[in-house]
């Protein structure tokens, strides 16, 4: 739920910025991510908030032309319970193709798109199992 930990996880997030003053997801809260490589940014905003269920974002701007091209860029994050110590997490992206432009632009990035989520949700999991093995080995037994 803590924005500025988006970098951890988000290969191409290098540095979130609230904006709104808070630095925690909520319904209505902006926040700029920094991509890397250093020119480019967008601007996100939460939507929908479930705890520990889902989180709606929709892409509100950004400096690479993106929310021009491809309208009402949503994404959907789920988390399902499998276990106790499993979770599915699905990442859905959804946006209107308008024009024929941003139908083309949509057969190049679907595979750029799927490739970078992927990378995230990899990210995700190691960052989270570094987490968990750090709690095992701090537990020392009496």
């Amino acid at each position: 739920m803590d924005l500025t930990r988006i970098p951890e996880f988000h290969p191409r997030v290098v540095k979130v910025d609230p904006i709104d003053g808070t630095a925690l997801r909520g319904v209505g809260v902006f926040y700029q991510c920094h991509l890397s490589g250093g020119t480019h940014t967008c601007i996100e905003k939460d939507i929908e908030i479930v705890p520990l269920e889902k989180i709606v974002t929709v892409l509100h701007h950004d400096t690479f032309g993106i929310t021009k091209m491809l309208r009402d860029y949503t994404v959907e994050t789920t988390f399902q319970k499998l276990a106790d110590f499993s979770t599915k997490v699905q990442i859905s992206h959804y946006y209107r193709t308008p024009s024929l432009r941003a139908w083309l632009l949509n057969l190049v990035a679907k595979g750029r798109i799927a490739r970078e989520t992927h990378a995230t949700l990899t990210a995700a999991k190691s960052a989270i199992e570094a987490l968990q093995h750090a709690d095992q080995t701090s537990v020392k037994p009496l």
